[in-house]
């Protein structure tokens, strides 16, 4: 798959499903960044880096409440073919659909749609959760 960021989420999101503990993921510097924040927010427990230099991997420890998954769905919202873009209303917008998490890639990094919005900055949009 070419694009990381759906590559990653997308995984997380079958592994939660499957009932799988842990998950073994592509290693890259935003898809380290997006577990932190997934492991910030509360739908990983860790976040770990394996392997060699050449070669490194990311281990995800999916977090499960009573032996359901954390992790509902995901929504990929920006994709290779269409980038989507926002200021802090647009991204409220996407917000208000139900009780979801949104996580964009801003100038300061990548953050949730609260920490966007209380920095002021808007960005890429990435993926929503839930």
């Amino acid at each position: 798959m070419n694009h990381l960021v759906s590559d990653f989420v997308i995984r997380i999101k079958n592994s939660a499903i499957a009932k799988r503990k842990e998950v073994i993921l592509p290693h890259s510097k935003i898809n380290k960044e997006i577990g932190k924040v997934l492991v910030r927010e509360g739908f990983l427990e860790d976040l770990k880096e394996e392997g060699e230099k050449g070669k490194k991997s990311l281990r995800a420890t999916i977090k499960y409440e009573n032996r359901i998954p954390v992790l509902t769905d995901i929504e990929v919202i920006s994709k290779p073919s269409l980038r989507v873009y926002g200021n802090i209303k647009k991204i409220n917008e996407i917000k208000k659909r139900g009780r979801r998490r949104v996580i964009v890639s801003t100038s300061k990094g990548l953050m949730t749609s609260e920490e966007a919005q209380k920095k002021g900055v808007g960005g890429e949009i990435l993926f929503a959760i839930w």
